[in-house]
């Protein structure tokens, strides 16, 4: 008999929840309040280790509840020290995250995924070639943060100083796990980490755009433009034919008229499709609403896709025709390409 099957993960509880079912076991509503700490502060992986738990109560939410953490299953380190990590879920399937580290600028990003697998397609994106399984939950997102913390510390001596939504999934078409995850992450109860470097990125979904600006107001938000037309978005973006680019921007600047949070645009440069420099100026119009920081990203081939990146004078005079016309940009280097860790590569390839 499979016991688990009959069990429910207790981190998919609410505070009230947790407190109804101390109430439903004859317990004072005070021990949902140490569970909770030991479930999201402290990070317990099983009822045993609750130690201001009564032993009696510990085997009674052991026979009720589990704790379906995730699970290390494969290292991979670059040699720039960009470092992935893929994760096994409890039910056997795997999703990746990427801890990036800068140490000259005092910057240690995980990228944490939201989805096994995507359903949007992005012709440039490996993940996209996969189908989506399913959404994560917020404790399996919460995991990827805990562990990667976990091993930024061991490997540099140094906690997180950043979270990025930019791994496996779109993580605004799983917005409630999403969401619920950075409450966890964020809070005084959770890890306590500042959602002022936490940044959600999406490909583009306008009303989820807006939803977020009224919902949750306290985190960053980047979109992955990468073509500043709709006839070149639509190509490579399949999303954009029911978000084009008048919806996305009138939800962004809904966005930042009432957060006043950054708002971003990833632009992956690729030879000859995008990169010239009437691309360069589509993309200027784009960011005269609202204050917009560009990235310009180097693509990073991956395997069945013909898109090639553009050579490095091309990428500078691409920046310097935004620059001139008072954009703020970063030129970002590729990191982790050796392990399939860079942008728009992971796919649970081994």
């Amino acid at each position: 008999m499979n016991l688990e099957s009959d069990q429910k993960d207790i981190r998919l509880l609410s505070e009230d929840q947790l407190r109804d079912a101390m109430l439903e076991m004859n317990e004072p509503s005070f021990r949902a309040n140490q569970i909770y700490q030991w479930l999201w502060q402290k990070g317990a992986k099983d009822f045993e280790g609750m130690t201001n738990i009564h032993k009696e109560l510990r085997k009674s939410l052991s026979e009720k509840f589990v704790i379906r953490n995730i699970r290390e299953d494969l290292v991979q380190r670059s040699h720039d020290g960009t470092i992935k990590i893929r994760f096994r879920l409890h039910d056997g399937l795997m999703v990746e995250s990427v801890l990036i580290p800068v140490p000259d600028d005092d910057r240690y990003t995980v990228c944490v995924s939201s989805q096994v697998g995507c359903s949007l397609s992005c012709k440039f994106c490996a993940t996209g070639q996969m189908k989506r399984m399913r959404n994560l939950d917020p404790g399996e997102i919460f995991d990827q943060v805990r562990e990667v913390d976990g091993l930024c510390i061991s490997t540099f001596g140094r906690s997180l100083t950043n979270i990025v939504y930019m791994g496996m999934g779109e993580p605004l078409l799983n917005y409630k796990n999403v969401t619920g995850s950075i409450e966890k992450i964020c809070s005084s109860g959770g890890l306590g980490f500042s959602s002022r470097r936490v940044t959600i990125s999406t490909a583009g979904i306008a009303k989820m755009i807006m939803k977020l600006a009224d919902d949750y107001s306290k985190v960053n938000l980047a979109l992955s433009l990468h073509a500043a037309t709709d006839e070149k978005r639509n190509q490579i973006m399949p999303i954009n034919e029911q978000n084009n680019l008048a919806a996305l921007t009138d939800a962004l600047e809904y966005y930042y008229r009432k957060t006043k949070n950054k708002v971003s645009y990833e632009y992956i440069l690729f030879k000859g499709f995008n990169d010239t420099p009437g691309d360069a100026r589509h993309l200027i119009d784009l960011c005269k609403r609202f204050p917009v920081l560009v990235n310009i990203i180097e693509y990073n081939p991956i395997d069945g896709v013909s898109f090639e990146k553009s050579d490095p004078l091309t990428i500078d005079e691409f920046a310097r025709i935004l620059r001139k016309a008072a954009v703020m940009v970063t030129v970002r280097k590729s990191r982790g390409k050796d392990i399939d860790a860079a942008c728009g590569q992971l796919a649970n390839k081994s």
